[in-house]
């Protein structure tokens, strides 16, 4: 068989059917994704100048990147900041999840899912600001907090800082944990929780055993929803942040549009790719260890 009828045998194959289909996809990707990470990878190994950038490889910009104690934090701030609000919105998703999937009637869930659903209503920006409002020395909650006597003087403390991107952030992404785990659980098949039962498991027990480890992959999937586009958010810590609360973003924000330095910046920002890249795959890891169980 010649090389002209393999490849025509080919074209006609299942395999060459599917490439064809997904093509269009994978070349958007590249030009899209793909691209402009190789580009800002590339800037990375690169020399900044004045006002340009010499072509001169060097790895001074990731040293500069680790060992700059202001780089440094900002980079620990960004990734505890990320690791409390992912936390803090998956405690909080997981009950409403599992309220609207158990307790719920069929005929009124896609009316609690509607429901939640409504603060995409409105764009992002307007979000943040709200809560700026809210929080605001003379905001909605010491305004409340003073006229019920609770306090004398306006809370200082909850914005313009760390507590309030963490409080925005939650806010901002608590329906993208919600759906998945609500999804998850959906997807359990009740006579296993009753089976568990009739067998002495008390109705914790069989959450615990049962129920739990089946959501899994939908807590895992609103993990990393909310894990990584936090690490990266830049209006929220530029609006409500303050000093104190800016994160990795407005750094590398700070490198390319006020410094011009375009290659720090993009060594600032694999630095950041490269922590979220590690960080997830480490809890994937263990998330599949729990999974598994003792041996």
């Amino acid at each position: 068989m010649g090389a002209e009828s393999r490849w025509s045998k080919w074209r006609q194959s299942e395999g060459a059917n599917g490439l064809l289909m997904v093509s269009p996809t994978a070349i958007y990707a590249i030009l899209m994704l793909a691209a402009p990470l190789g580009t800002i990878f590339l800037y990375s190994f690169l020399t900044d100048g004045y006002l340009e950038i010499i072509r001169q490889f060097t790895v001074a910009n990731y040293v500069e990147a680790w060992t700059n104690e202001l780089y440094r934090s900002v980079m620990i701030r960004s990734l505890g900041v990320a690791m409390t609000v992912t936390f803090v919105t998956v405690i909080l998703a997981f009950p409403v999840a599992y309220f609207v999937s158990f307790h719920v009637e069929a005929s009124k869930k896609s009316l609690w899912l509607f429901l939640i659903t409504i603060p995409f209503w409105t764009s992002y920006l307007i979000r943040v600001f709200l809560w700026k409002v809210i929080l605001g020395y003379n905001g909605v909650v010491n305004s409340g907090l003073i006229g019920l006597g609770i306090i004398d003087q306006p809370l200082d403390f909850i914005l313009y800082n760390v507590n309030s991107v963490v409080i925005t952030l939650a806010h901002a992404y608590a329906p993208f944990a919600i759906l998945p785990i609500f999804v998850a659980l959906e997807k359990i098949d009740r006579s296993l929780l009753e089976a568990g039962q009739d067998l002495g498991e008390t109705k914790f027990r069989t959450f615990l055993r049962v129920t739990l480890p089946l959501a899994m992959p939908g807590v895992i999937a609103s993990v990393l929803i909310v894990f990584i586009p936090t690490i990266g958010d830049y209006v929220t810590p530029q609006l409500v942040g303050g000093p104190e609360g800016r994160m990795v973003a407005n750094l590398i924000q700070l490198q390319y549009l006020k410094l011009d330095n375009y290659p720090l910046g993009s060594a600032i920002a694999v630095s950041a790719m490269a922590i979220v890249t590690l960080v997830s795959l480490a809890f994937i890891g263990l998330n599949r260890r729990y999974l598994k169980g003792p041996k």
